[in-house]
């Protein structure tokens, strides 16, 4: 019997004071990466896919960005 699934993890990559996209306010913006990995019995093997995105702390919005987008906000 094989034992097989897939975990995502969130890893806060930074907090950011950027203008929202949905509400318009000027808040801080939580950015962070979601790894989706493979496991075999409960042991994570490799990464399937990984995800970028921003959350408002005003509003609670979220929004998906693009590595590269990620890359220059992580540098500020």
């Amino acid at each position: 019997m094989l034992i097989f699934g897939l975990r995502t993890v969130t890893h806060r990559l930074g907090v950011l004071t950027l203008l929202c996209r949905n509400c318009g306010n000027t808040a801080a913006q939580v950015l962070s990466r979601r790894v989706t990995k493979f496991s075999l019995f409960f042991v994570p093997l490799f990464p399937v896919r990984t995800k970028y995105g921003v959350q408002c702390t005003f509003c609670g919005a979220s929004c998906d960005i693009s590595k590269d987008e990620a890359d220059r906000l992580a540098v500020r």
